[in-house]
């Protein structure tokens, strides 16, 4: 039997249903509202995230070019390899996802050189985007890609990915490794001009966003956008490679006949626009493996027991071999300040030519006793006498004559209170008296280099200032900046800071300059050309001090060319030499000479060789059949010749040319350390050529040359050779190149 509801009952239930309802709605209301508003931002994050796949495109960085377009620094294709480790948990079974985990984390490990368990732990992780391994070459991409394709069964490649990027190269290897600097694993520049200049050369990075299937894979072609990365700056250098290779050659010989400690620098700048055209430190580093020591500090980080200690020491050692020696240390310059205190006293009008010095080995000032490096004293000497001695006493005279406000007034002038300003990272400040602090024996230990530190860049840049009619200009390596184009936006013009001295100061030093290496630092001399040069040598009292090690100094030099009107100077500098000599003349004069006797020709600047010069070309080779083969090389050097080596032994069983004959310095010496037939050359011809042109061919036909003849002034080229050009020969063979002035065979004007 059928109940029959009343009205009031039907309308009880009409408003229970109702307001089931519309509670209903309230609830479902107010949820969409917080889900959309309140939690609106972290789900859409959510959902963006499983659908979309967003990767950043990383942008060249751009090129560094030396002066003549020659590359330096690039940048190359490279893989970012990543996984996707959220793709597993589309797989059937756990059982499934461990072994294709195991197959990726065991073959990666092997191709990538990445730990096992690292990779298996990457594999877990709750993301559609772990990286592997950053910046690898495409020929380890082409094996993970191949991987990828032999376990097709697995399709593996639903959690393996290969992103495009870029990877740093430096074609050069170490070539002014410590100039470029090198970048890390983010591109970011760490060092050198890579990283002072790194805002430049730093692109901007593009994007591709992409949607995701349900798998978390890529879906090609489908909801792609794309941003294109562009390309950083370009940078052209004020370095030229040849120069470079030339300092970084003379330097790491002058290292290793010196037993040089603690390293060396060369630099070559333009006095007159402040262009620096070789910067050398050796020893280096090669800036595609900066993270690589070389063998002797391996070697020394193994010596060390404690593990603390090794870490500390490797950290040590790989900030030294990336430290640019040249502007990031300071050193005592010793007499080659000289050339800047007679300045000074020139200008103020305090010496001259008919000024004279008496020197009896010793002088007291203030109750201190300084001595000459001579012990019998120099006796009485003119100006251009007391350069060229370097006569300590003469030079605390003169000092004296300068007193303290007006030497520290010019001692800002050239520079030395303040960074040079050059365009590379780290530079160093100097350390030296105030002016209010500079006693009497300040001021005299001061007036010959001592007693203060500047950095080898400072002393270059006071040096140009001394000799290029007085103008101190700023040291620069950046001449350009170009765009993606290769199209100039930007170039760099010398900066003259100021006028420190009148041109007529500046002609008087360069005469003194001239005559310092005529007659005292003979080593730097060049055949051929006029140059200036002031060579120094000073105790390391600080470290000899804080350490009680004994005998240990810095050894430098400073050469000007052409004398008459500099362009070139040319600094040398070798750090606690310990062979058998350490003055500065004498192991830094002939880094300089090497240096300016390869640049010199190059840059167009012929030589004009006098009579005596001519037959002092020729040099007899040394003796070395028999001797060991590190003896053999150093005796070839020290014979100022060059080596080349055959065979595999240690010891010298022949050499080509034979002991005694007399070759063209800078000639090459075979030196055989197995029996072996020597190497067939053709002779070129040889005729009609200047004394450059005749070393250039002969180097490159692998022959050596005697030059003969005479000349007054220059102007000679060659008319005739003891063997006929197209004759085949050994390797090393001397050939007689007759030189004249004249036009016809044998004849004189």
């Amino acid at each position: 039997m059928a109940v029959k509801l009343g009205k009031p009952m039907m309308g009880r239930m009409r408003f229970v249903t109702f307001f089931l309802i519309f509670a209903l709605f309230v609830v479902s209301a107010v949820s969409l509202v917080y889900t959309m508003i309140f939690k609106g931002e972290e789900y859409q994050s959510k959902a963006s995230e499983q659908q979309l796949y967003d990767n950043l495109v990383t942008a060249p960085r751009g090129d560094i070019y030396d002066a003549n377009m020659n590359l330096l620094a690039t940048s190359s294709t490279a893989w970012t390899v990543y996984i996707t480790p959220n793709g597993f948990k589309k797989l059937k079974s756990e059982e499934e996802a461990e072994k294709v985990r195991a197959t990726i984390s065991e073959n990666l490990s092997k191709i990538l050189e990445v730990d096992y368990g690292k990779i298996y732990e990457y594999t877990k992780k709750n993301s559609y985007y772990v990286v592997v391994k950053k910046k690898i070459d495409k020929v380890v991409a082409d094996k993970v890609r191949q991987f990828i394709s032999d376990n097709e069964k697995m399709e593996l490649n639903r959690y393996i990915g290969l992103d495009g990027t870029t990877k740093r190269y430096y074609p050069n290897d170490s070539l002014a490794s410590v100039v470029l600097g090198f970048v890390g694993d983010d591109d970011q520049g760490l060092a050198g001009i890579e990283s002072y200049y790194d805002n430049k050369l730093t692109g901007v990075s593009g994007r591709v966003i992409a949607a995701k299937n349900a798998a978390g894979t890529d879906m090609p072609f489908t909801y792609e956008k794309v941003e294109e990365a562009i390309k950083g700056n370009s940078l052209v250098l004020t370095l030229d490679s040849y120069i470079q290779y030339v300092c970084e050659k003379h330097l790491e010989t002058a290292i290793e006949e010196n037993m040089v400690a603690e390293r060396g620098a060369a630099i070559v700048m333009n006095v007159n626009t402040g262009e620096v055209m070789g910067m050398a430190v050796k020893g280096d580093f090669n800036p595609n493996q900066p993270f690589v020591l070389s063998s002797e500090d391996e070697e020394s980080i193994e010596a060390e027991t404690d593990d603390e200690k090794k870490k500390t020491l490797r950290s040590e050692l790989l900030n030294r071999q990336w430290r640019n020696k040249a502007v990031s240390d300071t050193y005592e310059p010793g007499s080659v300040f000289k050339m800047v205190t007679g300045s000074i006293a020139i200008e103020e009008n305090l010496v001259s030519d008919k000024s004279t010095f008496n020197c009896s080995y010793s002088i007291n000032v203030a109750g201190q006793t300084y001595h000459c490096h001579k012990k019998e004293g120099h006796g009485v000497q003119s100006m251009a006498q007391a350069i060229s001695n370097s006569c300590n006493p003469a030079f605390i005279t003169i000092g004296q004559l300068i007193g303290s406000q007006t030497f520290s007034k010019y001692f800002k002038a050239f520079g030395f209170t303040e960074k040079t300003g050059i365009d590379l990272p780290g530079e160093a400040a100097s350390d030296y008296h105030k002016e209010e602090d500079m006693g009497p024996t300040e001021l005299s230990s001061s007036s010959f280099g001592q007693t203060f530190n500047v950095t080898p860049m400072q002393l270059l840049s006071a040096a140009s200032a001394v000799v290029n009619g007085g103008n101190l200009v700023r040291p620069h390596l950046v001449a350009k900046v170009l765009d993606e184009e290769n199209k100039v936006i930007e170039t760099t013009t010398t900066l003259q800071k100021r006028q420190v001295i009148s041109k007529t100061t500046s002609a008087k030093m360069r005469e003194y300059l001239q005559f310092v290496a005529e007659n005292g630092v003979k080593n730097a001399l060049v055949a051929g050309y006029k140059i200036g040069a002031k060579s120094g040598t000073s105790q390391k009292l600080s470290k000899i001090l804080s350490t009680g090690q004994s005998n240990l100094y810095i050894g430098s030099c400073v050469a000007i060319a052409p004398i008459e009107q500099p362009e070139i100077v040319v600094l040398s500098m070798l750090d606690e030499p310990k062979g058998a000599q350490y003055y500065g003349g004498l192991i830094s004069g002939p880094v300089c000479s090497r240096i300016l006797t390869d640049i010199l020709p190059y840059m167009g600047y012929e030589p004009k060789y006098t009579e005596e010069e001519l037959k002092k070309l020729s040099v007899e080779v040394p003796d070395v059949v028999g001797a060991s083969l590190i003896d053999a090389k150093r005796n070839i050097l020290s014979a100022e010749l060059t080596y080349e080596t055959v065979g595999d032994g240690e010891t010298v069983v022949k050499q080509v040319p034979a002991a005694n004959l007399k070759v063209s310095k800078g000639g090459m010496v075979i030196l055989y350390t197995q029996e072996t037939d020597g190497e067939s050359v053709t002779v070129p011809n040889l005729l009609e050529m200047t004394p450059t042109e005749v070393n250039e061919a002969a180097a490159k036909a692998g022959i050596n040359v005697e030059f003969s003849g005479n000349t007054a002034d220059g102007g000679i080229v060659s008319y005739k050779q003891s063997i006929a050009a197209g004759e085949k020969v050994d390797s090393g063979t001397v050939i007689t190149v007759y030189f004249n002035k004249g036009t016809e065979e044998g004849s004189e004007e």
